[in-house]
């Protein structure tokens, strides 16, 4: 039977591609740290269930196309707080932030058009890039360099006549990477100088470590009218079966064109929306010490990869990911033969492949997204683990060598 090619040319998850390994060993009876998927273990605030239980309609029935007329009253209280006043026209609920990111693509880019984006890169933009018919020109950075993006020089030489947008994950999936002002600012000035939209992946937003001040894209004046913020509860109250996100954007006729996309798939989830209102209320102190949860578990991830020998990570600054270099013959063979052959006392780790967040054919090989998702105690039984399997792994560069 025949399909697209559209489909053919789609790549797996690298996230999830892995996924029937990981249930093997579970069925042979290993227990696996899943440090692959970006799932936390965090509660999720009980004011979500409390809001679905009191739900109390007697149709289930669609929403506006736009989104819950209280969720987005939410949501703009909510923007205030990063000193970002909207209106009403301003915000579309999406189902995720998934789907807002595939409507950007679809309003921005005709077949054949471009989207800049810093890889390493959140894998899933290469099949929505796909879906639209559009094309991903990556932008490389290192993590020898800690992923900063290259000298302006060097991005420009990327932009063309097809150029539509650029995509700033920001905190970044998967490098934790968090833009300075100045990185900002000459993302803006090139999208002014050279006539395209910046969407910026902010779902990580609450996740910036070290005292640093985060400072959102919606922030930058010269270029709102430019500039299309991907929201989404499911990671800032661990949320991430309420399929609810957003688009915000101060751009109006953009805004009035995408609303046709949201009217094409009727509504997003009415009684999730009913729950996200909730969250929106929840108090500021969870989401701080949630902060703290996760920096100590970074450190607890970044302390014990410094201390394997061949390993090279940077330090992230933000969301819960880390970009990890290894010593290995290929990063996916690796996770393979943890998940198939190797048994430390009857566990193992499971982390995504490299290769798949990145656009540059053979970048990424030796590399793998470990995500910091696991409980303390939990956490550092897997880095154990992970370290006694690189040491006996019989495709480790220093065992090639000899």
């Amino acid at each position: 039977m025949r399909f697209s090619e559209r489909i053919y040319a789609m790549q797996a998850s690298p996230i999830r591609k892995l996924a029937p390994y990981g249930l093997e060993a579970k069925a042979r009876g290993k227990k696996v740290y899943h440090l692959n998927i970006g799932q936390p273990d965090i509660k999720t605030p009980p004011s979500f269930f409390e809001a679905i239980r009191h739900f109390d309609e007697d149709v289930l029935a669609y929403g506006p196309s736009e989104g819950n007329p209280k969720l987005i009253e939410a949501i703009i209280e909510y923007y205030k707080d990063y000193h970002i006043d909207l209106e009403k026209g301003n915000i579309l609920i999406t189902a995720g932030a998934s789907e807002a990111i595939v409507f950007a693509f679809t309003a921005l880019c005709d077949p054949g058009d471009e989207i800049l984006i810093p890889e390493p890169f959140y894998a899933n933009y290469n099949p929505f890039a796909e879906w639209v018919s559009a094309r991903i020109v990556p932008i490389t950075t290192k993590a020898e360099e800690g992923f900063r993006l290259p000298p302006t020089e060097t991005i420009e030489k990327k932009i063309t006549p097809r150029t539509r947008a650029i995509v700033m994950c920001h905190p970044g999936n998967p490098t934790g990477m968090v833009y300075s002002r100045e990185d900002m600012e000459r993302i803006g000035h090139l999208a002014l100088k050279h006539d395209f939209y910046i969407v910026a992946d902010e779902v990580y937003r609450e996740f910036v470590y070290d005292g640093l001040q985060y400072v959102s894209f919606g922030n930058l004046e010269d270029v709102e009218d430019r500039v299309l913020i991907m929201d989404s509860v499911s990671k800032r109250y661990s949320a991430c079966g309420a399929r609810i996100g957003c688009i915000v954007s101060k751009n109006k006729d953009l805004m009035g064109q995408i609303v046709k996309l949201c009217q094409s798939r009727t509504s997003a989830p009415t009684i999730d929306q009913v729950g996200a209102v909730a969250l929106y209320g929840t108090s500021p102190s969870y989401l701080q010490e949630v902060n703290r949860e996760y920096q100590k578990r970074r450190d607890i991830m970044y302390q014990a990869l410094k201390c394997m020998p061949g390993v090279i990570c940077e330090k992230p600054k933000g969301a819960f990911y880390m970009m990890v270099k290894l010593p290995v013959d290929d990063a996916e063979k690796f996770i393979i033969w943890m998940l198939k052959n190797f048994d430390g006392n009857g566990e193992t780790v499971m982390a995504a492949p490299g290769e798949g967040f990145y656009a540059t054919p053979g970048l990424g090989q030796d590399e793998i997204r470990l995500a910091y998702v696991l409980e303390e105690k939990e956490l550092v039984r897997a880095m154990d683990v992970l370290k006694e399997g690189l040491e006996v792994y019989p495709g480790r560069i220093e065992a090639i060598k000899a």
